[in-house]
């Protein structure tokens, strides 16, 4: 986690101050449920919230402690007792570390669920705006980087806004599932505190009680935590690769806004390099090597160990911090990418028309032609197009095999590039539900 690739109200989640407060409010929160059941005086509770509430935790203290202690939560809580003072002994009654440090790990954790659902909401709502920009400007669609058959930009967009969707949904889903609590005390039994106290605790911090704890929370929830923030960056990267070929000069479709002053080369005046989707690849490498770790944490011996924690400690922190600077970023790159239709169409036109031979090759089939034939015929005459010798709809009117079957009015038609955008409408009613059909309405009335 580096400031370069940081946003501050991510990064404050993480910080010692925020992590401290956490698990202040967990053992208070304890301390009024123990309270309520008599085994601690509610005076007590009370102090403890009036006192550590009031509390500046000093880090540097704590760490002081620690260096002595060994142990991070013991730290803690013998800096709380200097602010709390004798009530202090009524605090972490029956509770274990690990009560302590998962719950705070997934309050955190769902914070940071939060803010990265506010970021792609953010995304969606750019990828929408240039969707319908772009909904009927044609382009050609590529399979393994070859010229297929035409598309129109905006179902690249409307692709990207149907997949960031599901990455939504993955997230909510994540969220849910880190979303748990335990107070259990040792090996997760509640022997030495009552089963409320979670109950209590977990309502208090919008969490529900770990069914079964066994004095960690088990690490198959955040393996799908971190795993789904992998998916999430590998979409980033399927559209930030995609602006970066279009962005390529033999292309040059769409590419990155330039700012005015902006320089692209230290040796090269003229360069408009696109650093941010190329940054973007890389950050979303980071992400997802971050995914393989969590996964690795689901086994660990017995009722605990802690063979997680040190993994934990640093993906908690840099893989949400990342993924959030990436997902603004992302979002950026749309909302002011420049976008060249002229280019797009003189690119679709660079074959020749040969972007219309499956329609030919159906044609044939539909005249009675076999369709080994028909590809047969279709290929000989797209070749020479494909080395730069001829234009393919005047090369297939002079193909008397081809002609026998089509008239030169019928293979004109099957070069309409309409034709191949005229189902646009019904694919953005999937993706965009009622806007698309209203918006496909007011066209219509126009």
């Amino acid at each position: 986690m580096i400031p370069r690739y940081s946003r501050p109200e991510m990064v404050s989640i993480w910080t010692p101050e925020t992590k401290f407060r956490i698990w202040f409010e967990i053992e208070a929160h304890a301390c009024d449920a123990l309270a309520e059941l008599g085994v601690i005086p509610k005076e007590a509770a009370k102090k403890i919230w009036e006192f550590g509430g009031k509390a500046e935790f000093d880090v540097d203290r704590i760490d002081e402690i620690e260096r002595e202690v060994k142990h991070d939560v013991i730290a803690f809580l013998t800096h709380l007792s200097e602010f709390v003072g004798p009530n202090a002994r009524f605090v972490h009654q029956g509770m274990t570390s690990s009560d302590v440090l998962d719950t705070c790990l997934n309050v955190q954790l769902v914070r940071a669920a939060d803010l990265l659902l506010k970021d792609v909401d953010g995304l969606l709502a750019a990828l929408k705006r240039r969707a319908f920009e772009y909904k009927d400007t044609p382009t050609i669609g590529r399979s393994h980087g070859i010229h297929a058959e035409p598309t129109t930009f905006g179902l690249k967009l409307a692709q990207a806004y149907a997949e960031f969707s599901r990455c939504r949904e993955r997230l909510v889903a994540a969220r849910k599932e880190v979303a748990t609590c335990a107070i259990s005390g040792a090996v997760g039994t509640f022997a030495n505190i009552d089963p409320t106290v979670e109950e209590h605790v977990a309502a208090k911090l919008g969490l529900e009680p770990e069914p079964v704890s066994t004095q960690v929370i088990p690490r198959d929830r955040h393996a799908m935590y971190f795993a789904t923030l992998g998916v999430v960056a590998s979409s980033i990267e399927r559209l930030a690769t995609e602006i970066r070929h279009l962005q390529r000069s033999e292309v040059l479709e769409a590419e990155e806004y330039f700012s005015e002053g902006q320089k692209g080369s230290s040796a090269m005046p003229h360069k408009r390099n696109p650093v941010l989707t190329e940054n973007l690849t890389g950050l979303a490498r980071l992400v997802r090597g971050m995914a393989i770790p969590a996964m690795e944490n689901v086994a660990l011996w017995h009722e605990r160990d802690i063979s997680h924690s040190s993994v934990e400690r640093m993906i908690g922190p840099d893989a949400t911090v990342t993924l959030d600077f990436a997902l603004v970023r992302l979002t950026g790159v749309i909302d002011k990418l420049l976008v060249y239709p002229e280019n797009m169409q003189r690119n679709l036109d660079k074959l020749g028309g040969l972007v219309h031979s499956q329609r030919v090759l159906l044609a044939l089939t539909q005249k009675g032609v076999s369709r080994e034939d028909s590809y047969r015929l279709v290929q000989r005459n797209a070749m020479p197009v494909w080395r730069g010798e001829g234009n393919f709809l005047e090369l297939l009117k002079a193909d008397k095999d081809v002609s026998a079957k089509l008239s030169a009015q019928e293979l004109e038609e099957l070069f309409d590039l309409g034709y191949h955008t005229k189902h646009v409408d019904t694919i953005f009613a999937r993706v965009f539900g009622k806007d698309a059909v209203a918006a496909a309405k007011g066209k219509a009335a126009e």
